[in-house]
């Protein structure tokens, strides 16, 4: 994957907290939840831990793909999309489990790999 633009390596290290994480169900019906438990594992990859998810998860299985929409200190909204991994083991899960913090449960690390980035209405990669 080519490199993401530094603005959104900056907008990621100036993010308000939550973030907001959607999937979509087999009828495309979204479902969007706060995350709290977030962190970048690499260049392209967003990982989510799955500490509560029902419908969430569900919907992962289904085959969903996903969207991370987080807003800067400043206000701006950046919004990645891509496909999802679940993983229960492994690399991203063992990562996840360092920085999700003890009091929740850490099931999964969900993996988004970012196919695109949009900040407001304009395409700013892929």
């Amino acid at each position: 994957m080519a490199k993401l633009p530094q603005i959104v390596d900056e907008a990621w290290i100036n993010r308000e907290e939550r973030i907001i994480f959607t999937t979509v169900d087999n009828d495309a019906i979204p479902n969007s939840v706060y995350i709290t438990c977030v962190a970048r594992y690499s260049e392209d990859l967003i990982v989510i831990a799955d500490n509560y998810f029902d419908k969430t998860r569900k919907n992962i299985f289904s085959g969903s793909k996903g969207s991370a929409l987080f807003i800067t200190k400043d206000g701006k909204a950046y919004q990645a999309k891509g496909s999802i991994e679940y993983h229960r083991e492994g690399e991203i899960f063992d990562d996840m489990k360092i920085w999700n913090p003890e009091k929740h449960p850490g099931h999964a690390a969900v993996a988004l790999k970012v196919e695109e980035i949009y900040c407001g209405a304009e395409k700013i990669f892929g």
